[in-house]
């Protein structure tokens, strides 16, 4: 059994990688991956419609496709407005260090519970490396990597809500436990996203009073969505997508008052991208099949059966969930609570759960935030993950070294 399943989804990723490489959009070979474990594990056609019923009858599917949609919307009023630019060049005057914006924005608009928000964050790493020679996977890679940051450590991220209740531990001991790792994932990435950008010199631009207070304008006006969603989900308890929904309609009055009028059509039909939306919808069938034809549950099932000691099973485990699912709640819902039925409380346990689903999820297709930047920068996928997969090994390999000696 254990072969069986194992080698399954080893030819199943197989497929993925191998139509990546001529181009397939990422939806297309997700699906062929996904029917190809339904013909092996099924070939029921009431399976795969009882896959599509789930899928489109979660709240998580509408959710992920609403919040998208918002976060785009999002962007395109602060684009057109001209405050996207103007919080660049407002923050280029504060902060010289271009290498230290590129990692800051990113991981400070990480702090937005938002699936899919890294689509707000790639223009502004487009901005701001609009005169460094990046290629788009150096781009997409350090938008990717540092909006991930705070995984271990906000409160709000729905993986670590899911993760403190299910295994029995509270927020503060258990990001207290984990928030090293946040520190961790910034100077891993610093050293192999950031350090070795060359940043060309440039002429020193003088700005009259007008400008600078029309750039400081357009900063406030881009961080104060940002700052009123994260409220709003914060105290207000509304996800994300409908947070995000509510502050861009109020946000196209802010921009008529200001008079930086931005049209309704072009915010809402400018969002819209049929492409994208198809992607989604493909990867969540996907993790559908993966449930309806039990395949999950056979790699739990499969883990436990074996000789290998508990910290082993949970991180393999937890690291393979976090690949087929792509999202925290994947993995904290299916191996957090073989966590707390094998000791509840156990904040070791817990944390390698934790630190090896999101390695999972940082190193695979299904997950929305990589396919939303790889989409913005058109970079290819397998080349972006390079060296997100290199800082997943260093933050792995020392997480598991001070695990071990600290048990």
């Amino acid at each position: 059994m254990t072969l069986n399943i194992f080698l399954l989804l080893t030819i199943a990723l197989a497929i993925i990688i191998v139509l990546l490489r001529f181009k397939i959009p990422i939806g297309a070979c997700m699906l062929v991956s996904g029917l190809f474990i339904w013909l092996v594990r099924s070939a029921s056609p009431l399976t795969l419609l009882q896959a599509a019923y789930e899928t489109f009858t979660l709240p998580r599917t509408y959710d992920i496709i609403f919040a998208l949609y918002f976060v785009m919307c999002l962007e395109i009023e602060l684009r057109l407005s001209g405050a996207l630019t103007d919080m660049v060049k407002a923050l280029r005057r504060t902060c010289s260090n271009v290498k230290i914006l590129l990692a800051t924005m990113p991981a400070f608009l990480g702090l937005l519970p938002s699936v899919g928000g890294a689509r707000f964050s790639a223009p502004i790493v487009e901005e701001l490396s609009a005169k460094i020679n990046l290629s788009p996977e150096h781009k997409a890679a350090i938008n990717f990597w540092f909006r991930h940051l705070f995984e271990f450590s906000s409160p709000i991220i729905p993986g670590m809500i899911m993760a403190c209740s299910i295994a029995g531990v509270t927020f503060g001991t258990f990001i207290s436990h984990l928030c090293w790792l946040t520190v961790l994932a910034f100077a891993v990435g610093w050293l192999i996203l950031i350090r070795p950008i060359k940043i060309p010199r440039e002429a020193k631009i003088v700005e009259t009073a007008a400008e600078i207070r029309h750039e400081r304008n357009g900063l406030i006006l881009a961080l104060l969505p940002v700052i009123a969603v994260f409220a709003v989900v914060v105290f207000g308890g509304l996800n994300a997508s409908t947070a995000t929904g509510l502050i861009i309609v109020g946000l196209v009055f802010v921009l008529a008052i200001v008079k930086r009028p931005v049209g309704v059509r072009e915010i809402f039909l400018g969002a819209f991208d049929v492409k994208m939306t198809l992607n989604i919808c493909c990867i969540l069938y996907f993790i559908q099949l993966l449930s309806v034809t039990d395949v999950l549950t056979e790699i739990v099932a499969a883990f436990q059966a074996s000789p290998l000691p508990v910290a082993v099973i949970i991180a393999c485990v937890s690291l393979i969930i976090g690949v087929l699912t792509g999202m925290s709640q994947g993995h904290v819902a299916i191996v957090m609570p073989i966590v707390a039925a094998m000791g509840t409380g156990d904040l070791n346990l817990a944390g390698v759960a934790m630190a090896f689903g999101v390695a999972g999820q940082m190193l695979t297709p299904t997950h929305v935030c990589l396919i939303v930047t790889v989409d913005y920068f058109k970079s290819d996928l397998l080349a972006t993950l390079k060296p997100v997969l290199l800082c997943e090994i260093l933050i792995l390999t020392i997480f598991s070294a001070y695990t071990f000696l600290t048990w």
